[in-house]
């Protein structure tokens, strides 16, 4: 049985809740899965998330790639720690029109400052769609406390 990477307790209903009021749930990314190694979310492919051509627009999987590794890197880290990325590169693979994608994030390096997650995005058929990486950088205080 393997370890859990998260120093902080998730649950899918405060993840979820997290995300109201913001770009995360006006796309209509949902978190769906937590495991002790990675973090799964979905998203609609649909007027929201589509460039004009009726595709899905690189962007929004651009989105559902960096809150899935930020929100993964932030739970991975100290208690007073969150992480802020720093460069996100993605590659588009496969066309979608509509439906839904599904994000899996996991670690490829969880350090004391920096933090590197991959991400692939993948249609309800289990076909890659995009898939990336994001490097954060871990930063003490969470926003809003005194020493921010």
């Amino acid at each position: 049985m393997s370890q859990s990477i998260w120093k902080k307790m998730l649950s899918l209903d405060d993840l979820n809740a997290f995300s109201s009021s913001t770009m995360v749930e006006l796309l209509g990314i949902v978190f769906t899965e937590i495991s002790d190694e990675c973090l799964v979310a979905t998203m609609p492919v649909d007027e929201r998330t589509q460039q004009p051509f009726g595709l899905l627009h690189g962007g929004a999987s651009a989105a559902l790639l960096e809150t899935l590794g930020s929100v993964a890197a932030t739970a991975a880290s100290e208690e007073n720690e969150y992480c802020v990325g720093v460069e996100l590169n993605i590659n588009h693979v496969r066309a979608k029109r509509n439906g839904t994608v599904t994000g899996t994030t996991s670690p490829v390096h969880i350090g004391k400052t920096i933090q590197v997650w991959t991400v692939d995005i993948c249609d309800e058929s289990g076909s890659l769609i995009s898939t990336g990486r994001l490097t954060l950088a871990v930063r003490k205080n969470l926003p809003g406390s005194e020493k921010a």
